[in-house]
């Protein structure tokens, strides 16, 4: 391999592993038991396996739309961390989700995130649920995410002290 492609896949190596570590220090990302499948440029591939505690309505064994919701939010954010440049903190500040079927029980749901642009300060993602045989999709998704500069701050508007 040459000295770029090591670099490169150093680089991928420790981001795929700072974003399980996101996914298994951020309680509520544990809780729902949600696991890194890939990481690659600007692209970020989740999974959320199948659990009766994270069912909607016990009378289908449907999932809850909040867990398919954290499920793509995370992996929207790791795809934004996929493409920055160097990490540094982000947030969400918006996230748009179109349902557009319900999982189907006793499957995992997988989610798939592209960071598509970036402006200096925002990123926008969109994102895809759907099972692993990648039938029709469950969800679809459109977020924007703040980059936050030195130390996690946020650059002043304006001018402003």
């Amino acid at each position: 391999m040459t000295d770029d492609a090591d670099a490169a896949t150093r680089r991928r190596d420790r981001r795929l592993a700072l974003a399980r570590a996101f996914v298994d220090n951020v309680p509520h990302n544990h809780a729902l038991g949600l696991v890194v499948e890939g990481l690659a440029d600007r692209t970020a591939r989740f999974r959320l396996p199948y659990a009766a505690k994270l069912v909607g309505n016990p009378e289908t064994g449907v999932l809850h739309g909040g867990a398919i919701t954290a499920l793509l939010d995370a992996c929207c954010g790791a795809a934004v961390f996929a493409a920055l440049p160097q990490l540094q903190p982000i947030a969400t500040l918006d996230l748009r989700i179109d349902y557009l079927r319900p999982a189907e029980p006793g499957k995992d749901v997988w989610a798939e995130a592209t960071c598509h642009h970036m402006s200096k300060h925002v990123a926008f993602v969109r994102a895809v649920a759907e099972h692993a045989d990648g039938g029709a999709p469950i969800a679809t998704a459109a977020g924007t995410f703040m980059i936050a500069t030195k130390l996690g701050t946020v650059a002043p508007r304006g001018g402003g002290a």
